[in-house]
């Protein structure tokens, strides 16, 4: 994998119980990151870091019985992008521990989160916990916008120190079970209606079509693209230096009032513990 893709930082706190993390994002807006950093923070400082944005996973990962995984995805229209699941395929547990994190934009995140801990439990992880929390919404920049807020940070960080409580409470002997809300079979993934374009400020300088998971982005125009393959994940906005990439037209604009007026209400972090 290349480096920048996967990188190591220094842990502090080696010694007697003291563990490893290995950190796991596809975070095309940073706040899947900023989330799922600040849980892993309260666990343990330091940690491997892989970024599925930068470099999907093609090898396994092997992740030891005695380190604790922590995976963080965005919810895409109530489910789990699908474009990752062929990386998160590649994590291996050998038993161990495992935190699952779900971020979405304060509609819902339906049964994301408890898609994430099926799949992580079926390949060899005990997930001790799995968390719910609220991010600026990635099409509705308007919705949630100032999120996560301090009382989400404290929330994230109280669900890391969680996490890490319950790491070495089950064996295979006493394993132990985790509640997840959502449904089986999970609801039918949607492909949303709303693409991201450029308008005449674009410079043509490449960052767009450079982040793009999905290559929906030419860079000969990158004013255009694809909406058969783009997946409105919105990384190109968020790097594009002038503003030029954004959703826009009459359609969005009245879907984007509709959608502030449904999600106005302030939603909760949610998070459920193995037991």
């Amino acid at each position: 994998m290349p480096p920048a893709a996967r990188e190591t930082a220094q842990r502090g706190g080696a010694g007697k119980g003291a563990f490893t993390l290995k950190i796991v994002y596809f975070s095309p807006n940073d706040t899947t990151r900023t989330v799922t950093e600040a849980a892993a923070a309260a666990m343990e400082p330091g940690g491997e870091r892989v970024d599925l944005l930068k470099a999907p996973l093609t090898e396994d990962l092997s992740v030891g019985a005695e380190e604790m995984l922590v995976v963080g995805m965005p919810v895409y229209a109530g489910r789990i992008p699908a474009l990752c699941l062929s990386s998160l395929a590649h994590l291996k547990g050998n038993g161990g521990p495992a935190a699952a994190i779900a971020v979405y934009g304060n509609r819902d995140y339906d049964d994301a989160l408890l898609e994430l801990t099926d799949l992580l439990e079926a390949q060899g992880f005990r997930v001790v916990g799995a968390g719910a929390f609220i991010a600026k919404h990635s099409i509705f920049p308007t919705v949630a916008a100032n999120r996560p807020d301090e009382k989400d940070m404290e929330a994230i960080a109280a669900f890391g120190r969680e996490c890490q409580a319950r790491r070495s409470l089950f064996s295979d002997s006493h394993p132990g079970q985790i509640l997840v809300k959502g449904n089986r079979p999970y609801k039918k993934p949607g492909s949303g209606s709303f693409r991201p374009t450029g308008d005449k400020s674009c410079t043509s300088c490449g960052a767009c079509a450079a982040i793009c998971p999905t290559r929906s982005i030419n860079p000969a125009e990158p004013t255009k693209t694809n909406e058969d393959t783009c997946i409105a994940c919105a990384a190109c906005i968020r790097v594009c230096p002038t503003g030029s990439r954004a959703f826009r037209g009459p359609v969005y604009q009245t879907a984007r009032k509709a959608f502030e007026l449904k999600c106005a209400a302030y939603r909760l972090p949610e998070a459920f513990y193995r037991a």
